[in-house]
C-alpha cells in the first residue's frame, strides 16, 4: 500500500499509474521540463499525485497554502511563472475573484479537483484521458524540483527554490534521523502544502513505505487512525500535542504501533517534552529546521541528556554561530544560527538580492545560510534555539530572549499557551509582555499570574503586563506569528 485516505487506497503500482496520467497530461497541456505547475488543494490523495505527476513531466511543483488571502495567491501563482493551475474543492472562491490576473496560464489549463465549476476543466475527466505509461522524461540533480512560498512570519513570502539534489538529500537524511524504511506508516497530520509535512511524506515514499493521509487534524481521528492502521510515525507541531495529550480518553487508544513521532516547525517547551516523553511509549524526536534547507535532530536517545537543546545537524551537515560582524563564535556563546547542509536551497526565485543576504561562508569558502534565529552550541555540538532575531526583545541595551520568558509562564498549571512580545516603553525602550491562552475552568487573574511569574524571572525579564487572549494567529504549522501580535497589542497599544 502506497496511499491510505478515508476509505480511498492506493497500491504503489496504482499510484504509480495515476502519476503517470498527471505526468502524460501535463506533456500533453504543453508543459515542458522546468515549467511551473500550482496546486491549491487541500491534503488529498490527488494532492500527492499532482505532486509527483508534476515532476514526472519534468515540471516544477509550486504548493499554494490554503490559509493565504486571494491576492496574495494571485501573487505567488504570478511570480512563480506557473501555466497549469489545480484547485480543490471549495478553494476557487479564493481564485475566482482574481482569474484575470493571472498572466500566464491559459484558459484550458485551469483544473478542478472535486467540484465543477464555470472555467474550470475537470481533473478527473482530463486524469482519465490520459496515458499510464512513463512519461520518460530524463531529470538530473541540478533541475529545480519545488518552489515553496515562506510562511510570511517574518514579512512578504519568498520562493525556495530546491533541487532534486536538495530534495533526495533531505528525504535520505531524514528517513535515517527517522529510522524510516519501506515498513514505516506514516501519518500525515499536517497540510500537504508545507514543507514540515514532507519530513515524513518524503522520506516514506523515498523508501517504499505507506502514508496515511488525514484531510483535516482532528484529534480523536488521529487517535484512531493510528490504532486502526498501526501507524509507526508521524510529525506534528506543538500545539498537536498538546491538544491530544488534554483528552482524558487517551488511554482507550492502543498506540503501540508509534515508534517516532517528531516534533517541529516551533519550539517545543522542556515543560511539554517531558509531559510527551511520560505519555506515549515511543520515540520522541524533535527537529529545528528552515524551510531554506538546513536542520537540526534531538533524537530519543539523546533526550535524557540534552532535553533543552534541539540537536545535532541532520546527515551531512553543519552548524555556526556567527555575530552581527559574520565572525564565527566560540561555543557557548549567543550568536546568529547559520547552517551548511546538502539539503540548502538553490535560492530565492528570482530574488537574488534576498539570496544574497542570507549567505554566510566559512574558511573553506562553503555557503552557509543564515537562519535568522538565535541560539548557542555547546561544548558537545548540541544546539540551543534561543529565538528569532527580529523577535528579540531590546529593554535597556539588554537582549531578553522571549522564550526563557515562556518556559517560565508554561510551567503554570492554569497555562495553555503563551507568548511572550516587546511593546514600546519610553523609558527602557522594549518592555517584555505575555499574552496567555488560559486553560478551561481557570480562574485566576492577569495580575495573580503576573506576580506568580516575576519573582521566577531575572529583574530585566519581569513582564510588564499578562493579557488573556483567546488565541493566536498561526501559520500553517502552528507557529505563532508574532509579528502580527506586537502589530495587535504592541504598536497599536492594545
Amino acid at each position: 500500500m502506497a496511499l491510505v485516505c478515508g476509505e480511498k487506497r492506493l497500491t504503489w503500482g496504482e499510484f504509480n499509474q495515476r502519476i503517470n496520467r498527471v505526468a502524460n497530461g501535463l506533456i500533453k497541456s504543453g508543459i515542458q521540463k522546468g515549467d511551473k505547475v500550482s496546486a491549491l488543494l487541500t491534503t488529498s490523495v490527488e494532492m500527492a499525485e499532482i505532486i509527483f505527476g508534476t515532476i514526472k513531466a519534468g515540471g516544477v511543483i509550486v504548493p499554494l497554502s490554503s490559509m493565504v488571502p486571494g491576492e496574495g495567491l494571485t501573487m505567488m501563482i504570478n511570480d512563480s511563472d506557473s501555466k497549469v493551475l489545480f484547485v480543490g474543492s471549495k478553494l476557487d472562491g479564493l481564485i475566482n475573484p482574481y482569474r484575470d490576473r493571472l498572466q500566464n496560464i491559459p484558459k484550458e489549463n485551469f483544473f478542478s479537483v472535486g467540484f465543477e465549476g464555470a472555467g474550470w476543466n475537470s481533473y478527473q475527466s482530463w486524469l482519465g484521458d490520459a496515458s499510464d505509461q512513463e512519461p520518460m522524461i530524463r531529470l538530473t540533480y541540478e533541475d529545480d524540483f519545488n518552489i515553496i512560498y515562506s510562511s510570511g512570519t517574518t514579512g512578504v513570502p519568498k520562493g525556495i527554490v530546491h533541487t532534486h539534489f536538495a530534495r533526495a538529500h533531505f528525504a535520505l537524511g531524514l528517513a535515517a534521523d527517522f529510522r524510516i524504511d519501506s515498513s514505516s506508516i506514516s501519518i500525515l497530520t499536517t497540510p500537504m502544502y508545507a514543507n514540515g509535512t514532507w519530513m515524513t511524506f518524503l522520506p516514506t515514499i523515498l523508501t517504499g513505505g505507506t502514508v496515511v493521509i488525514m484531510p483535516q487534524f482532528d484529534p480523536k481521528a488521529f487517535l484512531e487512525l493510528v490504532q486502526k492502521e498501526k501507524c509507526t510515525h508521524t510529525f506534528m507541531v506543538p500545539t498537536q500535542f498538546i491538544v491530544i495529550m488534554s483528552l482524558p480518553d487517551l488511554k482507550q487508544y492502543d498506540l503501540s504501533s508509534m515508534k517516532i513521532m517528531i516534533s517541529a516547525a516551533a519550539p517545543l517547551r522542556q515543560e511539554t517534552k517531558e509531559q510527551i516523553l511520560r505519555t506515549f511509549q515511543c520515540g520522541l524526536l524533535e527537529l529545528y529546521g528552515v524551510t531554506e534547507g538546513i536542520g537540526t535532530t534531538l533524537k530519543p536517545e539523546e533526550m535524557e541528556g540534552k532535553i533543552a537543546s534541539v540537536g545535532t545537524p541532520i546527515m551531512g551537515g553543519d552548524i555556526r554561530i556567527i555575530d552581527d560582524k559574520g565572525k564565527e563564535l566560540p561555543r557557548g556563546e549567543i550568536g546568529e544560527i547559520a547552517g551548511y547542509g546538502a539539503t540548502l536551497m538553490r535560492g530565492y526565485y528570482k530574488q537574488p538580492e534576498k539570496t544574497a543576504e542570507t549567505i554566510w561562508r566559512d574558511e573553506r569558502g562553503r555557503t552557509y545560510l543564515k537562519t535568522g534565529d538565535v541560539g548557542r552550541l555547546d561544548e558537545d555540538g548540541f544546539l540551543y534555539i534561543l529565538d528569532r532575531k527580529k523577535d528579540m526583545i531590546i529593554s535597556g541595551g539588554i537582549n531578553i530572549f522571549a522564550s526563557d520568558i515562556e518556559e517560565v509562564f508554561a510551567r503554570h498549571p492554569e497555562v495553555m499557551d503563551v507568548a511572550v512580545i516587546g511593546i514600546p516603553h519610553e523609558i527602557w525602550g522594549e518592555t517584555p509582555v505575555a499574552l496567555v491562552i488560559r486553560k478551561k475552568g481557570s480562574s485566576g487573574t492577569e495580575e495573580e499570574l503576573k506576580e506568580w511569574a516575576n519573582p521566577k524571572l531575572a529583574k530585566y525579564q519581569r513582564v510588564s503586563r499578562v493579557k488573556f487572549v483567546d488565541t493566536f494567529p498561526r501559520n500553517a504549522l502552528g507557529k505563532v506569528l508574532k509579528r502580527q501580535l506586537r502589530e495587535s497589542y504592541g504598536e497599536k497599544g492594545k
